[in-house]
Order: structure tokens, then C-alpha cells, then sequence
């Protein structure tokens, strides 16, 4: 069953996140992550809106979503995003 990762992004270091966005998406890809929304145009209804990032990838399941997430690969790219940015990940079955 499909699943989608949302993320709710603070850039807090532009300059360090970018290495992250960088790096990010291939490991994101090899795990059949499909980006439906990066970055682009959102508002804030309820919350912390101070977030200035969304982004939803589509998964083919939770589990995969979670391999992706503990991948090597991502948690590399990961270490770049520390320290550059306040973020919450929700992964979360389609029904």
C-alpha cells in the first residue's frame, strides 16, 4: 500500500542545507521515492508557521519509506541537513 513521507522544513543555514538538497534526492530516488511536492508554494492554516519547507514523496509502503530513511545513503545525506535546518518527518499510509 502506497505511503507518503511529509516533511515540514525550518531552513535555519541556507547555505549548509543546500548540500543536503543536494544530495538528498538520489538517495530518496533509490529507494522509489517520488517527489509530489518540494519546496514550492504552501500555507500554513494550524502550527508552527515558521516552517518554510514541505515536501511529500510517495513510497510504495511504509516499510520502504522507513528502509529509505535508515538507508546509509540517506543518513549521509542527512548529516548535512543537521545543524541547517529544524525539520518533522511523518511517514503515513495512504488508504
Amino acid at each position: 500500500m502506497p505511503a507518503y513521507w511529509v516533511a515540514s522544513v525550518k531552513v535555519t543555514n541556507p547555505d549548509k542545507y543546500k548540500e543536503y538538497g543536494a544530495r538528498a534526492p538520489a538517495a530518496l530516488q533509490k529507494y522509489g521515492g517520488k517527489f509530489l511536492a518540494r519546496g514550492g508554494r504552501h500555507v500554513v492554516l494550524e502550527g508552527d508557521k515558521g516552517k518554510n519547507r514541505v515536501v511529500v514523496l510517495e513510497f510504495e509502503s511504509v516499510e520502504r519509506a522507513l528502509e529509505c530513511y535508515n538507508s546509509p545513503e540517506y543518513q549521509e545525506a542527512m548529516s548535512y541537513r543537521l545543524g541547517a535546518a529544524d525539520v518533522q518527518i511523518a511517514i503515513v499510509e495512504s488508504l
